[in-house]
């Protein structure tokens, strides 16, 4: 027999003032209601009501007994309220874990939840290691990656393509490739943490052209990269997004379009669908809608959209 039902039986008979009084208040029979103050009384031990005929009466420790009873029951409904006031207000820390390249570009974002939603703060770590977000005490991910953990929840925020491009003084000095296989004539700026690496992909009439390419620079940083695209070192293959701005002023012209036909995705991963946090609901319903607001990512490729 469930002790906490038990008790709230118990309740429910001294405050109605008899057995069918609180079978009537819980719905459910009075011999079921009997049934659960004598588990009570036998797993005590004592007489926790006196019953007449004619009204049902509290022993000396049965007064006791309710009155912990009610404050227990009392608390406890103060935990429920708790939790669904957690629950459908956002409220408490948000632990955020990210790609490297996106706090630029959610920023804002975690800027204006904060300000909308002050009951909650942002603990952000950056990384380009998928960690264990259940393991580790995350609450949610943004990757620019597919995820292989199919336990996991994934939501699509936007979509991008990847881009070759470089300053314009580089292709005037080194001219402008036509075909992915000129790459092996350039010299090709290397993103070490993308699972490109030195092996750029490409679309083409005949399927998927895997070019290895090779260079003298190679890096974990995308910063240092589009610098040194920038700085005419070389031809560069990155996320459109982080180009867009760059591709808009003509600092880098973006090359071999009609062969970078593969559309990406921003993702939010979490790990569970049902009773979503009222404050993970609400990030990345807001993180949804600036992507889809955002003219840098109105179009599939921002990129092009930019140029």
């Amino acid at each position: 027999m469930d002790r906490l039902t038990s008790m709230t039986t118990f309740v429910k008979v001294v405050e109605h003032g008899g057995f069918s009084a609180a079978a009537r208040a819980l719905d459910i029979s009075p011999s079921m209601v009997t049934t659960h103050v004598q588990a009570l009384e036998e797993r005590l031990g004592v007489r926790l009501l006196n019953r007449s005929t004619r009204r049902v009466g509290l022993t000396e420790v049965g007064q006791a007994y309710f009155e912990r009873c009610v404050q227990i029951l009392t608390e406890l409904d103060d935990a429920d309220q708790v939790a669904q006031a957690l629950h459908s207000t956002p409220r408490g820390t948000l632990r955020l874990n990210t790609s490297i390249v996106m706090p630029p570009f959610i920023g804002p974002v975690i800027a204006e939840y904060v300000k909308r939603y002050p009951d909650v703060g942002v603990e952000m770590v950056i990384s380009d290691r998928m960690v264990d977000l259940v393991e580790e005490g995350y609450d949610l991910s943004i990757r620019i990656t597919p995820i292989p953990d199919s336990s996991l929840i994934v939501r699509s925020l936007a979509s991008y393509q990847l881009v070759v491009c470089a300053a314009p003084e580089y292709l005037a000095a080194r001219g402008v490739p036509q075909q992915p296989s000129d790459l092996v004539h350039h010299n090709c700026l290397v993103f070490s943490q993308s699972h490109w690496d030195t092996e750029w992909r490409f679309a083409g009439p005949g399927g998927e052209q895997r070019i290895e390419v090779s260079g003298n620079m190679r890096s974990n940083s995308a910063v240092a990269l589009r610098l040194a695209a920038l700085h005419g070192q070389g031809l560069l293959a990155t996320m459109s997004f982080q180009v867009a701005d760059d591709i808009k002023s003509g600092r880098l012209i973006p090359v071999l379009n009609e062969f970078m036909a593969t559309e990406l995705a921003i993702l939010a991963v979490y790990p569970h669908r049902h009773r979503l946090s009222a404050k993970v609901r609400s990030f990345i319903d807001m993180l949804a809608r600036h992507f889809r607001e955002d003219p840098l990512w109105a179009s599939s490729s921002a990129a092009r959209a930019a140029a």
